[in-house]
Order: structure tokens, then sequence, then C-alpha cells
């Protein structure tokens, strides 16, 4: 049988062979004039064809008797039912990817009549790849599109017995789906989409004017609420004096969503009397087939916006959070009584805690440190002695963690990740500060080992974060998460409490993350600053911490050797080889100060991957450029780290990266 298979899939070519040497032989021999010759293989030509022709429509039968063979023990109406089922069935080469049978309905489908096995599968059917085939799958992934239907496509592949090494035989089998796809994308178009909207800064706008101007500023916001979704026959109606509601089909939101949700540029354009322009924040949920777990899904991407500064969209699907805008800078919010309740609340957890780590992230810097500290001050003020978990090879903050560890209050108080998880037990509580991201942490084992989380941070949330915790103080218009400590503290130890290291290190984390009080402050922030200097802190031991050995400075300047310049504003340094986390942070922060420069980017090797540091003063929201990456930060202050590639790939990301956030 499989001998009779390879005479009928594999055509003799003997007598092509056979034509081809004598056309050579004559040639060469000369023994007639070039014109009869001429004559003589034209017509041997001709004859081949009608040869083939003729030899075709034998192979044609043959086939077609084979199958009518190898299905004898069929009845009757078996075959005729295989020939012209309402199925496509189609028989195929995937080797030489030659069709060798089809019935009556993969005729039909195709076009292709009588000689089916003439022509090329790419030819009768340009869309459809047999790759899934040959990696031994029985269904193609995706619906094949012929002649403007939607086909399911099943098949084997048959090696017969006796055929040569490598022949194979592919079966497919072809089910119409047109309809049950045309219903499928119905229903998608019309899938609802659950939406809250809120003007988050209305309090600000509110402050100012009289009763008549406030009136007619949130009037101007609704008439450009409502110009948005006119021709959408959205829901849309307002909850509260700056929250709104909106139910939309998923077909109207795809517009919206292609439109870049033009509503947030145009509400920014009602200004108040005093110039504060007003601020949207959009939270949606999709991709959910009940309107509770919408609605939840709108409301935690409405908390996820505020979370990140405001002024942006929050899209919450059934796998993972989208973000649109968010370009502006952010304006502080908070409060001193929010500051009071958190403080409180944190003293309760600590007091009832049975043990009390503090954890900052991975490659601890002198904010995480500095934050750790404070944190350890209001549990030594409980009666409680913290252990800070800290790789005490891998961090940037020797200088501070030197200080710390000769204080005796600090003996034996910083330990690992592993040290730390093994002696967690029941009632512990876990403070993380300076992230808000569980892949970021110092440990994830240990967060996941501790029931009770409280999270101290100031950086914009990313699609993950650390959720459930019993304490989320997280603020965003922060300079640093040493500031929102200082904040703790005024209200849970007096500033005699406090250790000079322990307010020096704090201090420390704000330089740090304020660039020596030139960027992300507020009245606050100098409020805190002046706390610990009251507390003891003093400016020039805190400059000390930051002083750099001289082999430290020349590989910075080396880094900056390095530098490029992309679009004339942008200072894109990018090293092929290993350098020191501290050093490339310095170097992008000094390319900062280039005259024209709105923003930097270091990218350095590390390991099989790619490190990047990025800074900006402000006008461009590096945040989001590194979200794109992988990492995260905040708008002037930003980071990622790419596990594989090389770096000029990674370079190429990241300027993809560029042009997408300069394009939005």
């Amino acid at each position: 049988m499989g001998k009779r298979i390879t005479k009928l899939t594999e055509p003799s070519m003997r007598l092509y062979f056979i034509c081809a040497v004598l056309f050579v032989l004559a040639t060469f021999l000369k023994p007639i004039p070039r014109m009869e010759l001429a004559v003589i293989e034209l017509l041997i030509v001709v004859a081949l064809y009608y040869s083939y022709r003729k030899t075709a429509k034998k192979r044609r039968d043959a086939i077609q008797r084979y199958i009518d063979d190898v299905t004898d023990d069929m009845t009757t109406a078996d075959k005729a039912s295989m020939l012209s089922a309402p199925i496509a069935m189609m028989v195929f080469r995937p080797d030489t990817r030659e069709l060798l049978w089809s019935n009556a309905s993969f005729r039909a489908l195709t076009g292709v009549k009588e000689d089916v096995f003439e022509n090329l599968v790419e030819d009768a059917l340009p869309s459809f790849s047999y790759q899934w085939l040959l990696e031994g799958r029985s269904e193609a992934p995706e619906a094949v599109v012929v002649n403007d239907k939607h086909f399911r496509v099943f098949g084997t592949l048959t090696h017969p017995n006796g055929v040569r090494r490598g022949t194979m035989l592919a079966t497919t089998y072809w089910f119409d789906v047109t309809e049950e796809d045309a219903l499928r994308a119905e229903r998608d178009r019309g899938r609802p989409v659950v939406g809250k909207i809120m003007v988050d800064n209305y309090d600000e706008l509110m402050k100012a004017g009289t009763e008549a101007s406030r009136s007619a500023l949130m009037a101007r916001i609704n008439e450009k609420l409502n110009a948005w979704f006119v021709g959408t026959e959205a829901l849309f109606c307002r909850l509260d004096r700056n929250q709104y509601l909106f139910v939309i089909a998923q077909e109207k939101y795809d517009e919206l969503a292609r439109g870049k949700f033009s509503v947030l540029d145009s509400v920014r354009e009602v200004v108040t009397e005093d110039g504060v322009a007003a601020t949207l924040s959009v939270g949606v949920g999709r991709d959910v087939p009940d309107f509770a777990t919408l609605y939840q899904y709108a409301s935690l991407s409405i908390e996820m916006a505020l979370s990140r500064g405001g002024d942006q969209v929050v899209v919450r699907n059934s796998l993972d959070f989208e973000f649109y805008g968010g370009k502006t800078q952010a304006s502080e919010k908070r409060t001193k009584v929010k500051s009071r309740v958190m403080a409180n609340a944190l003293g309760e957890l600590i007091a009832d805690a049975t043990q009390v780590f503090v954890m900052g992230h991975k490659h601890a810097d002198m904010d995480a440190v500095g934050a750790a500290a404070g944190v350890a001050c209001i549990a030594r003020k409980k009666g409680k002695k913290a252990q800070i978990v800290i790789d005490m090879e891998d961090n940037a903050s020797q200088a501070v963690l030197e200080r710390l560890k000769a204080l005796p209050e600090y003996q034996d108080t910083f330990i690992s990740g592993n040290d730390a998880f093994i002696m967690a037990r029941s009632g512990a509580l876990l403070v993380v500060v300076d992230t808000n991201r569980p892949d970021f942490v110092e440990s994830e084992p240990l967060l996941d080992a501790v029931n009770r989380v409280a999270v101290i941070d100031h950086h914009r949330r990313a699609a993950s974060y650390i959720e459930s915790a019993a304490l989320n103080f997280h603020e965003p218009y922060a300079s640093s998460a040493s500031e929102l400590v200082t904040e703790l503290l005024q209200y849970l130890v007096e500033p005699g409490d406090i250790l000079r290291a322990e307010a020096e290190a704090l201090l420390a984390g704000m330089v740090l993350d304020t660039k020596n009080f030139t960027q992300r402050t507020g009245g606050r922030t100098f409020d805190a600053a002046a706390y610990l200097r009251r507390a003891g802190a003093d400016t020039a031991d805190v400059q000390r911490l930051f002083q750099s050995r001289l082999e430290e400075m020349v590989e910075r300047y080396s880094i900056i050797r390095h530098a490029e310049m992309f679009h004339s504003d942008i200072a894109i340094a990018a090293l092929e080889e290993e350098v020191d986390r501290v050093t490339a942070a310095k170097a992008t922060d000094e390319l900062l100060t280039l005259q024209g420069v709105r923003a930097s980017f270091v990218l350095f090797k590390k390991g099989d991957g790619v490190n990047l540091s990025a800074r900006s003063l402000g006008e461009i929201n590096v945040q989001i450029i590194m979200e794109k990456l992988g990492g995260g930060g905040n708008s002037t202050a930003a980071g990622a780290q790419v596990p594989q590639g090389s770096v000029g790939a990674v370079r190429e990301q990241l300027i993809n990266a560029i042009n997408e956030y300069l394009e939005e």
C-alpha cells in the first residue's frame, strides 16, 4: 500500500530527465542544423506537455480509485457522504505543499474544479497556514477566512508504512463557522462597559470665586463630558458633586479609546479665575459578563487613577490594568488629618504585633533605609524591636547603614530575607516602605508568609501592587517615603525620642529623592525637613553621606561620555559593560544638568539583561516610559530591569517607548 501511495503522490520524472539529457547531447554534438533542432525540440516539448496532461488525468483517476479502495469496508452511502459531505475535506502533502484530493464541498469553497492536485496549497488557499499540523496539533489556532467565510479547520498527519522517510499525508476537515463568528462579534461589540469619572481636583477648583463662578465652572465641565458622549448611546449620569457614572457598549467605548480619551484634554481647558485647570480621573471596567463585577472593576480603576496622581484613565480588564494619560505634574492633595489617622492606625498595628519586620525594595537606597529606620523608631517607642530586612551586600546605602549599625539600639536589627522568613510567626506585622509592588520587595516569600502588612509608599501605583494591606499609606504627591514616615513620627514620638542617626537617615532619604529639594517638593516636604532638623539632624553630616570616591566620579563621567541626544532634549547613554547601579543613577541625574535636556536615560548591562535609570525635570513623565519596559517609579525618577536582552535591543525598545509617549 505504501508503494502505491508513493506512486500516486510522487509522479515519475524519468521521461523528463531522459529528454533533458537528449537535448544536451543534441546541442553538444550538433549533428542537426540549429533550426531543425529547435523545431524537433519544440515538438518534443509539446508531446511532453500532452503526456503530462494524460499522466495527470491517470493520477487523478488513480487517486480516486485509491480513495474507493481504502474505503471498501464502508457502505455505498458512507462513500457518497464523504465525497459530497457539506464538511469540506482536503488531502495534501506538507513537504511539497501539493493538493492531492478534495471532496465537492472543498472544491466549491475554493473555486478549484477537477484538477485539484495540480494546485499548491497556497494557490488554492492563500490565507491557510498548516504549521499547526507540523507542530502536532489537531486544530488550527485561528479561524481561516476563505471567500469571506470563516472556517474552523481540524486535521491529522499520517505516515503510511512503506513510504519513504519524510513523506506524509495531511487530511483536513473544514467547518463553516461564519454565522457563529458573526454572532460572537456582534455580542462582543454590544458587551457592556462600566466607567466612573471624578473631577479629581474638585476641592481646589471650589476654593476661590463666587458661588456663581463655581456653578458656571461645573456647568462647563458637564458640557465637556456630555459632548464627549454624543453619538455613543451611552447611559451617563451624575452620582455626586464631582463623580459620574457611565455605561456604554464595547463598540462605542473602542471609539472613545481610539480618540485617546480626548475628554482629559478638553476638560483641562476649563480654568478657574486663579488659573487652576480642571482635571479628570476615569476608571473603567470591561471584559466581564456581569454588571456587579464591572462596577467593582471601575471602582478599582478610579482608585488606581487617583493613587497615580489623577488626570488619567485607568482600565481594568479581566487580566490586567491599562493606563492612558497621567502626563501632568500632580499637585499636593494630602492632608494632615489623613496623616494623623494613618499614624494612629500604624501605632495600633505595631502595639498588637508579636513581631515587627520592616522591608524596602531590592537594592535599597537611602530613602528605603531612612523610612525603615523611622518605622524602627516608632516600634521602639511602642516597646517593640523592629527587624529591618535588607541585603547588606547588595544595596545603595552603605554609608547610612554603617552609622546605624554602630548604634546599640540597632544591634542585630538588620537581617536577610531568608532569616526573616524563618523567624516569622503568627501575629507578625510587616511594614513595606518605598515600594508598593510585590515583585520589587526585598523578600517576596516573607511578604507571602506574613498575614498583616502595612504599606508606606510615594511611588505611583503600577498594574501589580500589594493588595489586602491592613494599612495603606500611599501618597504619590509626597516627595519620598522618608517624608511620609517623618509625618507619622510627628504624631507618635517626641523629637527627643529620635536618634540623631535616624533623623539624618530620614533627611538623607528626602535629599536623595528631591535632588537636594529641587524636585517634587511641597510645603509638607519642608515641614518634615524642619522637624528632622529639630530632632538633631545635621545637614553637613547628611551631605557627607552622599560623598563619592574619585573612582566613582571618573566612572560617572565615563558614562556621561556615551550620551547621545534624542529629539534634541532627551539624553540617552547606553553602555555595553556592567556599572555600579548608584553610579549609573548619579550619571542620569548629572545628564539633567545639561542645557536643554528635559529627560535622561542610562542603560547598562546587568548579567544577561539590561538595567535602566530614568530622570526628568517634570515635563516628561519617565514613569510612563519605564512602565512600557516593565519598570516603574514616579514622574521624575524611574527605572526598569529587562531580564533578557542586549543593550542595543533594549535601547531600541526605549526609543520606541519614548516615541509612543511623545505621540500620545
